[in-house]
């Protein structure tokens, strides 16, 4: 079992961003950073999976003039893969590490909130909830519907929370010891990889704190088609998590998973328009939920919030038992 060893002091930390093709914010990213990154002695590694589009070149343009900034390739491209490997890499220097998202918005203080929440709670986890934000219409909608029930159902790191303990949260801060001995994060997951991994702590006795005193702010999917492919990953992603470790789902994560048979169902409405009560029943839940939204938070996305929300049930339900069902076929041709 995991024991939390003593408060950790101020100063052995790295920060580990992995990205791809971040041109457009890994340079303003990394500047905000870099107070912080001198307050707390803090290396700052951007593992990248191959970028394309120049980002590889801003941060060497950085790494030029400032010492704590390092590059490091991701030959496996996976975000998993790349902090395994700054860990590997760079792990010796430092007691813990702040996981940093390249496409998420950060306060100013976000890195001195973590280590202090770590210092105060003994955590060998801190982890933190996330304000969805969106500029353009559809992914304001979209940002609408994961700040609310029917689009997170009810997810504490999604709605936040007064700080608790907790069996999981969105990756912020971690102790390097903790995560090596565990084995950092399953390489074979390119999703809900900290879902995975959380379950893995929490088991080896290891212990999350969810911290009230910050939050990132998340952007999503500007496009339906974008969104769609996310949630269908997240699905697949939560899918080999319970095959993987044959763990129930809760409340709020089986419910989506009846939307695909209900969809589904409709193509029997030739023999009985009863079969199109299900899908109806959700639609007009969703609809109707997001009507609601409009009115009581005055918020015109509300009702395109609702089509939003659909389209990540949907998305979700479809992954999950794709892949549900791939991983059980493969056991079986294994077995035989």
């Amino acid at each position: 079992m995991g024991e939390s060893t003593r408060p950790l002091p101020k100063g052995r930390c790295m920060v580990v961003i992995p990205c791809l093709n971040e041109v457009d914010h890994i340079g303003a990213l990394i500047d905000q950073l870099l107070e912080p990154a001198e307050r707390l002695d803090m290396k700052i590694v951007i593992v990248d999976g191959g970028s394309t589009d120049g980002t590889r070149a801003t941060v060497r343009e950085l790494a030029a003039s400032q010492r704590r900034i390092v590059l490091l390739d991701n030959p496996r491209r996976l975000q998993s893969a790349g902090i395994n490997l700054a860990i590997a890499r760079y792990g010796d220097e430092a007691d813990y590490f702040i996981r940093i998202d390249a496409h998420g918005g950060y306060p100013d203080d976000y890195c001195d909130r973590l280590v202090d929440e770590a210092v105060a709670t003994g955590a060998d986890s801190v982890v933190v909830s996330m304000a969805t934000m969106g500029f353009g219409a559809f992914q304001k909608a979209a940002a609408t519907a994961q700040n609310s029930k029917l689009g997170n159902g009810g997810s504490p790191h999604r709605e936040g929370m007064p700080g608790h303990w907790t069996d999981h949260g969105h990756h912020a801060l971690m102790r390097v010891e903790a995560f090596r001995k565990i084995g950092g994060y399953d390489e074979s997951f390119s999703h809900n990889e900290d879902a995975e991994l959380d379950l893995r702590l929490t088991d080896a006795g290891y212990r999350i704190w969810m911290t009230d005193k910050t939050v990132m702010t998340y952007y999503p999917r500007a496009s339906a088609g974008a969104l769609f492919r996310q949630y269908l990953n997240y699905g697949r992603g939560r899918a080999r998590n319970v095959v993987k470790h044959r763990t129930p789902l809760k409340l709020r994560q089986a419910l989506p998973l009846l939307v695909l048979p209900g969809v589904v169902g409709t193509s029997l409405a030739f023999l009985s328009l009863s079969a199109l009560a299900p899908a109806g029943l959700w639609v007009a839940a969703c609809l109707g939920y997001g009507a609601w939204l409009a009115i009581r938070q005055r918020d015109l996305y509300g009702p395109l919030a609702g089509v939003s929300a659909m389209i990540m049930h949907l998305a979700w339900s479809t992954g999950f038992w794709l892949e549900y069902v791939k991983s059980w076929k493969q056991r079986g041709a294994a077995a035989s």
